[in-house]
């Protein structure tokens, strides 16, 4: 019998290739596109994130999803450098959702709000995500806009309160292996991480849009 860490893995490996291989992330990690659309993506991420933890703090004592709000992985600050850098002093002005990107917030906040099993699901695609593939989008960054290693531009990659990335993962799962919940919630929750993979390449696919490469 697999643990649930590693069905929740394997249920999602489909969709978490067809995100990471999107034609958008594809262009930007290939230096196709301008910083313009790294900016734009990193405001899109941060209304993922306003989602994600502003409906962390109720959930903190919470019997499901109460052990994995872990104070280190809030990206919220780490995102408003990057953004000021990025767009400057007043960036919270020109800041707006893509239709995909509320879709997925919205569903972010109904789980925060009503299904703790939910919210597990969209905060371990999220943050798994940036803890393992985010570092190379970090480097990319890095070398194609000439940001300063680990500095303003891509701290929402850097987590400074995790020294060991490896050490931390092996706990997450141990906390999904942990989790108080039956064989039909654990179900639930591996099909809201298919969802969360799909609500997220619709983000993706609409970025393509706003950027498309120049034939």
């Amino acid at each position: 019998m697999d643990s649930f860490s590693t069905l929740i893995r394997t249920a999602s490996h489909e969709q978490h290739m067809e995100a990471e291989t999107s034609t958008f992330m594809s262009d930007l990690l290939g230096g196709r596109l301008g910083v313009d659309a790294y900016a734009r993506y990193t405001e899109q991420l941060w209304f993922m994130y306003e989602a994600l933890e502003t409906g962390a703090e109720r959930l903190t004592s919470d019997p499901v999803a109460g052990p994995f709000i872990r104070p280190e992985l809030f990206r919220l600050p780490a995102l408003e450098r990057d953004l000021a850098h990025l767009r400057g002093p007043h960036w919270r002005a020109g800041l707006s959702a893509l239709p995909a990107t509320r879709a997925y917030a919205n569903r972010v906040r109904q789980c925060a709000r009503d299904w703790p099993g939910g919210y597990i699901a969209h905060h371990y695609t999220r943050y798994l995500g940036d803890l393992s593939g985010g570092q190379i989008i970090r480097d990319k960054a890095e070398k194609t806009w000439g940001f300063a290693k680990k500095g303003d531009g891509v701290r929402f990659y850097v987590f400074e309160g995790i020294p060991n990335p490896a050490a931390f993962k092996r706990s997450y799962r141990e906390l999904l292996d942990a989790v108080h919940a039956d064989d039909l919630e654990k179900q639930r929750i591996v099909t809201e991480c298919k969802k969360a993979f799909a609500l997220n390449t619709a983000v993706f696919r609409a970025l393509g849009e706003e950027f498309p490469l120049s034939a």
